[in-house]
C-alpha cells in the first residue's frame, strides 16, 4: 500500500490532494510574479507580464494563455476592493509523482494571492539598514523562479544582524543585487573649477544573474527624466560604503533609502536628497502608469 503523511496525519497515497504533488513543492519548478496597486489602480502590469512570459520560456512552461492570466489578475484585484494591494502569482509545470521529469501530459497549475499592502513610509523617511551576504543563488537569476532558499538565508542573516535587507556579494567580491530587491548607489565626483560635486546613479547590468526588475526599470528612467547620469556597471562593498546614498528599489516599497550599510553610515544617516528627488519622480510614473492598458 502506498501512503503518505501530513503531519501526524497517514493517508493512502493516491487520496492525496493535487496540490501537495506539485512540482513547484517538490523542485521549485515554477515561476512567479509581484505587482502592486496604487490608489485602487494596478502598476505597470504590462511589463510584469512580458517578465513572466520570458520566464515561462526560459524554463520551458508551455499552454499558459497570458491573457488569461491578465484577466484573472484583474479580476482578483478588483473583487480584494483594496486600495493599496500586493498580487503575487505563480505557474507550475504541474502536478505528479515525485519525478524529474514527470509522467504523462503536465497541465500547468496556476497560483494567486491579493493581500494588503503594509504602509512603508515611515522606512521611507528614517531609512534602512543593510548587510552583505554571499551571493549563493543558481546562475539565472534573471528568471523569477520558486527558488528562493538563498534569499531565504540571506534575509535571515540580515534580519538577525537588525538589518532590513541583504546585500548580496558574488565571487569576486561584486555587489549583485539585493535579496529581494535591486540596488542602486548615487556616486559623487567634483565637477569644475569651484570643486562642486557631480553625481551619478550606478547600479549591476542586467546579465544572467540580475533579475530584469520592474522597479528598477522605472527608477532609471526616473533618473535620466532628472538628468541625472545612470551607470550599470557593479562596484565593490566597500565602494558601495563610501557612497554619497545608497537606494533599495522593491516592488511592495518602491524607493526606500538605505543610511548605513554593514554598520557604516551613509552620508550623515538620513536619506538623501538625490533619493528624495528620484522618489518624487518615481512617484509621477505611478500615477501615469497606474491605469489600466
Amino acid at each position: 500500500m502506498q501512503i503518505a503523511m501530513i503531519q501526524d496525519r497517514m493517508i493512502p497515497f493516491n487520496e492525496l490532494e493535487p496540490a501537495y504533488l506539485d512540482r513547484g513543492l517538490y523542485f521549485g519548478d515554477g515561476v512567479y510574479e509581484v505587482l502592486r496597486s496604487y490608489n485602487g489602480r494596478p502598476f505597470a502590469l504590462d511589463e510584469h507580464l512580458d517578465r513572466f512570459a520570458n520566464s515561462l520560456t526560459a524554463i520551458g512552461i508551455e499552454g499558459v494563455d497570458l491573457a488569461r492570466i491578465r484577466a484573472r489578475v484583474l479580476q482578483a484585484f478588483d473583487a480584494s476592493g483594496l486600495a493599496h494591494a500586493k498580487v503575487y502569482f505563480h505557474v507550475t509545470r504541474g502536478c505528479g509523482s515525485r519525478d524529474f521529469l514527470g509522467k504523462g501530459p503536465q497541465v500547468p497549475t496556476f497560483f494567486l494571492t491579493v493581500t494588503e499592502l503594509g504602509d512603508s513610509s515611515s522606512e521611507k523617511a528614517r531609512g534602512i539598514r543593510v548587510s552583505t551576504y554571499p551571493d549563493l543563488r543558481w546562475k539565472r537569476c534573471d528568471i523569477k523562479s520558486l527558488n528562493l532558499l538563498p534569499n531565504v538565508l540571506a534575509r535571515r542573516d540580515a534580519a538577525h544582524k537588525g538589518c532590513d535587507e541583504a546585500i548580496l556579494v558574488n565571487e569576486s567580491g561584486l555587489i549583485t543585487e539585493g535579496a529581494a530587491s535591486s540596488f542602486f548607489a548615487v556616486f559623487g565626483r567634483p565637477t569644475g573649477a569651484e570643486g562642486r560635486k557631480g553625481y551619478h546613479l550606478q547600479t549591476a547590468p542586467l546579465t544572467a544573474n540580475i533579475l530584469p526588475s520592474v522597479t528598477r526599470l522605472f527608477l532609471i528612467r526616473a533618473g535620466r527624466n532628472l538628468g541625472i547620469p545612470v551607470l550599470e556597471e557593479q562596484f565593490t562593498p566597500e565602494q558601495a560604503a563610501e557612497a554619497e546614498e545608497l537606494i533599495m528599489a522593491v516592488t511592495t516599497k518602491d524607493i526606500v533609502p538605505i543610511v548605513q550599510f554593514d554598520g557604516h553610515l551613509i552620508g550623515d544617516g538620513t536619506p538623501g536628497p538625490i533619493t528624495r528627488r528620484l522618489a518624487a519622480e518615481f512617484s509621477k510614473a505611478t500615477e501615469v502608469r497606474g491605469a489600466r492598458a
